[in-house]
């Protein structure tokens, strides 16, 4: 009887807890906590303490299905359990370059180096001498003198005073697709630096008195480049080369259009080509993001937004290669120099970085630098061993649409044969025969300068301003050298068979040079009769 009274009290007290557990779960279900969830998201009722351990089982992992299908959204703040397609160029980009586009499509782009003390800020704008007529060919370069004469803010004076008492420096500079206005300051004065460049593109006057005056030095500048053989003969190259085309006019302009460019002139060319969408504001070092966007959006307010690219234009009057070539004969001079090329790549070729390795391959030399026959170059090792040299230096220069690739040489007028062989030679090997060694020797080469060439805040911000403009963003180092590490022998073979193999070669020479032969012989070896 015992037994049968505790069995007995024991069901009860089942049946009351069980009551309890349901009374707590109706209860808890009514709370605002509850009410807050889905309906899926529903708590399970617990199982009755008679039921079956596989029902509990059953149950408990019902429950983390629905918790899984159902997830708490506090949990994917960082993070979703779902597989989605993102980017990893800003965690690839270090440190990362931050860009923010405008509404009237100014771009303004930087990069933070907050343990720097000093910072660069510029303008890089999508223009240069390639987006002038026959009539106002030097209004760019004219352009990038005048700018800094005086604005209706600050006289010349002024303007040259508040730069040198912050201890900052401001410069610019023309090539044939863009023009560049930027200023290195301590990093307490960027606000400063980024109040003048809005101040000389927006404002400035362009008063009669001071164009009339720079127009004598500009003629003096162009006296002085005449005496930079250099700069003269990829002149030539580029007349002869883009004959009747807007890239085979010079940067400085002819001297008949220096003395007749007006005020109206300037005002024109910055109305039409220094517009919002083609302008890019670039910053590096010690700078913020945010910071510098606030400042761009209160300063450049008087930009123009007209939406016409510079690839609109380039479209419009497109450059043409032309097999051809200029001598300029002066027996008074006592070295001859000459640079052979071929038509190269455009910016956003594919090509371009197989270019870039084939350049490094071909190298460059000089009497007055070490080096010669123990060279990785096979070029610079013929011409330094034979001494048919003064100098030699492979180039490869990049537009919008097409480009130039070759060699430039200063030689003695008696070797000038020989050193037209060697040259010729090793361009037309490139086609034929490549060795695994020398395209990684290229390689490294190529990857290193790159590197070398970007240490300081002037190199990065050029970088970021340049790239924007040619590619429409910053590509990461580990991309590029991703790239240039995909080059192989047969990628050289390749692209020296598109570029270099039977092609036509533009020739540009001064001075001695009655002794390099003529145009049909350097056609002729452009390839190899192979039986």
């Amino acid at each position: 009887m015992v037994i049968k009274q505790l069995l007995s009290l024991t069901r009860r007290s089942h049946k009351s807890s069980c009551t309890l557990i349901t009374a707590r779960s109706s209860s808890s279900a009514a709370s605002p906590l509850a009410t807050t969830a889905t309906a899926e998201s529903k708590e399970i009722t617990p199982p009755p303490p008679t039921a079956m351990i596989y029902d509990r089982l059953a149950l408990s992992v019902k429950s983390k299905l629905q918790k899984l299908e159902n997830p708490d959204s506090r949990f994917l703040k960082y993070g979703s359990p779902h597989p989605t397609v993102t980017s990893h160029t800003h965690i690839l980009s270090s440190p990362e370059t931050k860009i923010t586009t405008l509404p009237n499509g100014l771009r303004v782009a930087t990069e933070s180096t907050l343990s720097s003390h000093t910072a660069t800020v510029g303008v890089w704008i999508d223009a240069g001498s390639r987006f002038e007529t026959d009539e106002t060919n030097g209004t760019a370069h004219f352009l990038e003198h005048m700018i800094f004469k005086g604005t209706e803010k600050r006289s010349a004076r002024e303007l040259e005073e508040e730069i040198e008492n912050m201890g900052g420096h401001l410069n610019a500079y023309t090539s044939r697709e863009q023009t560049t206005y930027y200023a290195k300051v301590m990093d307490k004065d960027v606000f400063k630096a980024l109040d003048i460049l809005a101040d000389i593109l927006q404002n400035s006057k362009f008063e009669e008195h001071r164009i009339s005056r720079e127009r004598d030095v500009i003629l003096r500048e162009m006296e002085e480049v005449e005496s930079q053989t250099e700069e003269v003969i990829f002149d030539h190259l580029h007349s002869t080369a883009f004959q009747y085309t807007p890239l085979g006019r010079t940067i400085l302009g002819p001297a008949d259009n220096i003395k007749t460019i007006t005020k109206e002139h300037l005002q024109n060319y910055i109305q039409t080509h220094y517009t919002a969408p083609r302008m890019v504001i670039a910053a590096s070092g010690a700078v913020k993001h945010e910071e510098i966007v606030e400042q761009v959006k209160k300063l450049f307010t008087k930009l123009s937004s007209d939406p016409t690219t510079a690839s609109q234009l380039v479209v419009k009057e497109p450059a043409a290669f032309t097999g051809s070539e200029v001598r300029m004969i002066n027996d008074d001079v006592p070295l001859a120099q000459f640079a052979v090329a071929f038509e190269g790549a455009s910016w956003t070729d594919p090509d371009s970085i197989a270019l870039m390795v084939m350049q490094a391959m071909l190298g460059s030399w000089s009497k007055n630098a070490g080096g010669g026959k123990h060279m990785g170059s096979e070029l610079a090792q013929r011409v330094g061993i034979n001494e048919i040299a003064e100098s030699m230096m492979a180039f490869n220069t990049n537009y919008k649409d097409t480009g130039l690739f070759g060699v430039y040489a200063v030689a003695e007028p008696d070797c000038l044969d020989d050193l037209a062989y060697a040259i010729m030679y090793e361009m037309a090997k490139l086609a034929y025969r490549v060795s695994e060694a020398d395209v990684i020797r290229a390689r490294n080469q190529l990857k290193s300068s790159l590197m070398l060439h970007i240490d300081g805040t002037s190199p990065v911000a050029e970088d970021i301003g340049r790239q924007l403009l040619t590619y429409g963003r910053r590509i990461p180092f580990s991309e590029l050298f991703a790239r240039i590490d995909a080059v192989d022998p047969s990628t050289i073979k390749r692209v020296a068979n598109r570029f270099i193999y039977d092609r036509d070669v533009a020739i540009a020479a001064m001075g001695p040079v009655q002794g390099l032969p003529d145009y049909n012989w350097f056609r002729r070896r452009t390839y190899w009769n192979r039986y």
